[in-house]
């Protein structure tokens, strides 16, 4: 028994289970480059964990009962340390090889989880019935003492929820909150072995944090010299890296926040035009509305087009509706933004935005994403195209960028859009920005919706406008999908089969 060892017990579990839910927050930002953030990959991470800590329960329970000793379950807690700096140190590599893989995405989640977070899982999941048997003394008071040991581990767990999301992450990244979960796991353990003699346990635990540290610096000057910065903003994992635009082989500074592409880019050769063609394809509202005063766009990434607009368009105001503040950072750091007389940002779910909007445009620009290429389902929905509708002047056109097919089951999404659009809008059209000749073909998709019921002549004597009027999808579209709702809005799931 371990009477002389009060509170140790205690403050072991309640630390391990906060432990285990940063281990699984730091997981969803670890997965999300190369799996995305969809509830595919999150179904497949809290599943992993669940069933992790699960087995670790019952291994756990029958091994306290035939070695109800402090020094294995101190060797538990030990491998359940090393076990996440594994994670720390080779996320990145064993991420990257499955990504390559011929598989579903839900398969690539289930195994990167599987390698980088069931060890130390299983390995946490055995201290609490492990504690719980070291303090039974009294066969009478088993259910309290269950009970109390129960209630630390889930009270921890509580405390490391909000510790993680609302101050670790943000503030420490990944690996360093990889790196620091491991170092606390190697102080309990050696307070664990050493017992009431705390001071000696606190002398151990600082030495390992500073060759836990040494290494996460070794580890920091190897990426820096691949990656521009790899961030962890309070929604995104944010990697910028130097690389090379397919189309023209001209340089890039490249932003990425899932592994579905890349997010935003511009030249780094003093070429002052747009890298991708859907940023570009944004220019076709001069056609609808020539002379903008007030404009509106959704999702700001590095903010590449807003500054294209407000250079061409110098006396319109634009407004920029963009969730991640650290986003902004990262434009304003490595991608040119600077503070704008007529830009102004506001750093807020778009969808609360347009609930609570009270201005009136002449344009509103769509370019927000989650994961897997897919458009919050938020903003997808008849009742936020409602918002949308009214928040136009009556000649007001709203173009989003969607990423789908037009025809056949990867076009579903598109259609479903389209869909709930022409319930509310009186004109939509749909625009195949890299080929209007495959409606097949997974790629950026326009949609522009008409508040007026003017007729377009679909000609320009712009050569660069007339080249995007030749992009409208003239083909029937087919009317299969229901119109999308904020109570039914399986935007991931339609995603999924387009990818």
């Amino acid at each position: 028994m371990i009477s002389n060892r009060k509170f140790v017990l205690e403050t072991v579990v309640f630390v391990c289970g906060a432990v285990v839910m940063i281990f699984e927050l730091v997981g969803s930002r670890i997965i999300a480059p190369y799996v995305g953030t969809s509830i595919y990959a999150w179904t497949s991470l809290i599943g992993v964990i669940l069933a992790s800590l699960s087995i670790g329960y019952y291994v756990g329970g029958y091994l306290a009962d035939k070695k109800p000793n402090i020094k294995p379950m101190a060797l538990i807690i030990l491998f359940s340390a090393v076990a996440i700096a594994f994670s720390a140190f080779t996320k990145d590599i064993f991420s990257g090889v499955i990504s390559t893989f011929q598989i579903t995405l839900e398969m690539k989640s289930i195994m990167i989880s599987l390698i980088l977070f069931a060890p130390a899982s299983f390995l946490l999941g055995m201290v609490s019935p492990y504690a719980v048997r070291l303090r039974m003394s009294d066969i009478n008071k088993s259910g309290r003492i269950a009970g109390n040991l129960y209630a630390i581990s889930t009270a921890g767990s509580i405390f490391g929820t909000f510790l993680a999301g609302f101050y670790i992450i943000p503030n420490f990244g990944s690996t360093n909150t990889l790196v620091i979960l491991s170092v606390v796991l190697l102080f309990m353990a050696v307070l664990l072995f050493l017992g009431t003699r705390i001071e000696k346990s606190f002398k151990v635990g600082v030495f390992l944090l500073i060759v836990f540290l040494g290494l996460t610096q070794m580890v920091s000057i190897i990426k820096q010299k691949i990656l521009v910065t790899d961030v962890d903003t309070e929604y995104n994992r944010i990697l910028v890296f130097h690389s090379t635009d397919l189309a023209t082989k001209k340089p890039i500074l490249a932003l990425v926040t899932d592994p579905y592409g890349t997010q935003a880019a511009m030249f780094t050769d003093g070429t002052s035009d747009l890298v991708f063609d859907y940023t570009k394809f944004y220019r076709l509202f001069s056609y609808f509305v020539p002379n903008p005063t007030n404009v509106l766009m959704i999702g700001g990434s590095a903010y590449t087009y807003p500054r294209d607009f407000i250079k061409n368009y110098p006396d319109t105001k634009m407004d920029v509706v963009e969730i991640d503040p650290g986003m902004t950072t990262i434009a304003q750091k490595y991608f040119g933004l600077n503070d704008e007389k007529n830009l102004t940002i506001y750093h807020q779910d778009a969808r609360i935005y347009l609930n609570e909007n009270k201005k009136k445009y002449d344009v509103i620009f769509g370019d927000a994403f989650n994961s897997a290429s897919a458009i919050p389902f938020q903003l997808t929905t008849k009742e936020a195209v409602i918002k949308e509708y009214d928040a136009l002047n009556d000649d007001g056109v709203i173009m989003v960028n969607i990423i789908s097919a037009i025809k056949g089951e990867k076009g579903k999404f598109a259609r479903a859009e389209y869909t709930t659009y022409k319930k509310i809008f009186p004109q939509v059209f749909l625009f195949a920005v890299q080929n209007i000749d495959n409606g097949n073909e997974t790629q950026n998709i326009m949609l522009v919706a008409l508040k007026s019921e003017k007729v377009s002549k679909w000609e320009s004597p712009n050569k660069e406008i007339s080249g995007f009027l030749a992009q409208v999808w003239k083909k029937p579209i087919v009317n299969d999908m229901p119109i999308l709702t904020d109570d039914f809005a399986p935007v991931e799931y339609y995603k999924r089969v387009s990818l």
